[in-house]
């Protein structure tokens, strides 16, 4: 069975979302938008507090890592989005762009027309903020951004300690200065998840041009001549062999895992890999699935003299008031998105802009691989990761079945230099807890406990506890080297026909959270596929 399009998406997360949205604004323009996953109608992805119970499950892809070498050989839970709206329908809601000189940085490392100046327009194009406007923030773009209106006790006591620290507050990540303190805003409209498909592809899925797959699973893409001409996928349980043909381009967005494993499965990438699963080399692209970087997080966790935390609305009666009180009156714990507040700060202070950034949850083991607290008891947890990783992992084919997983390999502390301002991190988030505003509210810090003192005690707990952010990215980077797989157009060297327009394409990662860039990229790349840009 074969239908024709214009254009075919391969992956329906936050760019893929966008662009078919985009693309899909000429009615003459034939769209196929394809996801391996399912709709995004599961209701813990709608509200906010969804979050915490959707870091494994069927909603992700059930990934973990190859054995970490450089921590303890673990094989690290790697949780990746297989939905509708992918990592925007699942993630903690966190709402940063990074620091504009790591875009100016794009642009040293070959990506020219990616300084911060030049996507700035589209980080505005896509923002629908409900509170904060200016040049540095839109307010009538598809993805809603809201302030929290009642955030946790315990996090306006984070924000204080903070301040108490040193750390001064920020009121805008977004703004002029990145460094400080503050409460997160949130990619939330109307105390609401906005994914990528919700502010992007509902309003528009009633276009007769735009074509929506789900539970489909692409095999290859097909290329004929040195051209992408479709791609071969299944659809669910049926294995019957379907082609998607695309008359334009075929544009993957599959994410910093899929994209480079569909590019090795069409022989697109590093040859002698290829060949050794028995595909046929297409194109010997060595940068394909190379450069793979990740924020590797670390969380210490403290048990509370009370239940101040959103801890305590795991108990049923407790969870039955909340979600009466979010069905009548859209308010209550529901509408957290529980990593409440944050900051950017320095390990290094001689550094011209923060290296560390910090994430504060008002609950304990909400997330899967995270510490909890003694039963009965509420907790909180305060991640922090070094922001510019320089440790270098990959992304490599395990066979030549499309259906199984690829290898990841994320290489965490492979570097020196990690392992120093990880370390520097888990000490500073010691330091914010033992501050007057929030050490008032605590019993004792349970990990790591009272024992852990010395740097190479610490050390040992970075090795120990450190996980994946969900931030994996540059896998098919941007660039004009060798080791580059996309030119600045996002255009893959040496197939016409085909660009890849998601995370994997950074040269290198963001200090922030991720997912306000990757719309970005997708919603730049639309206008470079219309030559609009």
């Amino acid at each position: 069975m074969e239908q024709g399009f214009d254009y075919v998406i391969v992956g329906g997360g936050s760019a893929g979302c966008v662009l078919a949205a985009r693309l899909s604004e000429n009615p003459d323009v034939r769209v196929c938008l394809i996801e391996a996953g399912g709709k995004d109608t599961n209701p813990l992805i709608h509200v906010p507090v969804g979050f915490a119970k959707m870091t494994t499950g069927p909603l992700t892809w059930g990934l973990t890592t190859a054995p970490q070498k450089h921590a303890n050989n673990r094989e690290i839970l790697y949780a990746q989005a297989r939905v509708l709206g992918g990592g925007s329908s699942i993630n903690a809601e966190v709402f940063t762009r990074g620091h504009p000189s790591d875009y100016d940085r794009w642009v040293e490392e070959g990506a020219e027309g990616w300084s911060f100046d030049e996507v700035l327009p589209y980080f505005l194009r896509s923002e629908g903020n409900n509170t904060l406007a200016g040049e540095m923030h839109g307010t009538d773009g598809p993805l809603g951004v809201s302030s929290q209106t009642a955030p946790n006790t315990l996090t306006r006591a984070f924000v204080q300690a903070c301040q108490e620290y040193g750390i001064p507050f920020n009121p805008d990540f977004n703004g002029a200065v990145q460094e400080g303190a503050g409460p997160y805003q949130t990619t939330t409209r109307n105390k609401r998840r906005c994914s990528a498909a919700v502010g992007y592809l509902h309003p528009v899925l009633g276009r007769k041009n735009l074509t929506l797959l789900t539970g489909a699973t692409v095999l290859r893409l097909v290329i004929r001549g040195g051209r992408a001409t479709g791609v071969e996928y299944t659809l669910g349980k049926d294995r019957h062999i379907r082609t998607a043909t695309a008359s334009h381009e075929v544009l993957v967005t599959s994410g910093a895992v899929g994209s480079p494993k569909l590019m090795m499965l069409s022989g697109i990438g590093p040859a002698d890999h290829i060949r050794a699963h028995g595909i046929e080399v297409v194109q010997d692209l060595p940068g394909v699935g190379q450069n793979l970087q990740d924020h590797f997080g670390i969380d210490i966790v403290a048990e509370l003299k009370g239940h101040e935390s959103l801890d305590k609305y795991n108990k049923l009666h407790w969870m039955l008031w909340a979600g009466m009180e979010y069905a009548l009156f859209r308010e209550g714990p529901v509408t957290s998105n529980v990593v409440e507040g944050g900051a950017f700060w320095y390990a290094d202070r001689d550094q011209m802009r923060p290296d560390l950034q910090f994430h504060f949850l008002a609950g304990a083991g909400a997330e899967a691989g995270v510490p909890s607290v003694r039963k009965g008891s509420s907790g909180i947890t305060l991640n922090s990761y070094t922001l510019r990783p320089k440790s270098r992992g990959t992304i490599t084919l395990r066979s030549a079945d499309p259906r199984d997983r690829p290898v990841v390999d994320p290489n965490f502390l492979a570097e020196p230099d990690d392992l120093r301002v990880s370390v520097e991190g888990v000490r500073i988030s010691r330091e914010i807890f033992s501050q007057g505003p929030l050490a008032k509210y605590i019993r004792e810090l349970r990990f790591p406990d009272a024992s852990v003192r010395s740097q190479a005690d610490l050390e040992a707990y970075a090795r120990q506890y450190g996980r994946t952010s969900y931030h994996p990215t540059c896998t098919c980077r941007i660039g004009r080297d060798e080791m580059a797989v996309v030119d600045p157009q996002l255009r893959v060297h040496g197939i016409d026909g085909l660009r890849i327009c998601d995370s994997s394409v950074m040269p290198s990662l963001v200090g922030s959270n991720t997912n306000a860039a990757t719309i970005m990229i997708g919603e730049k790349a639309s206008d470079m596929i219309r030559g609009n840009a």
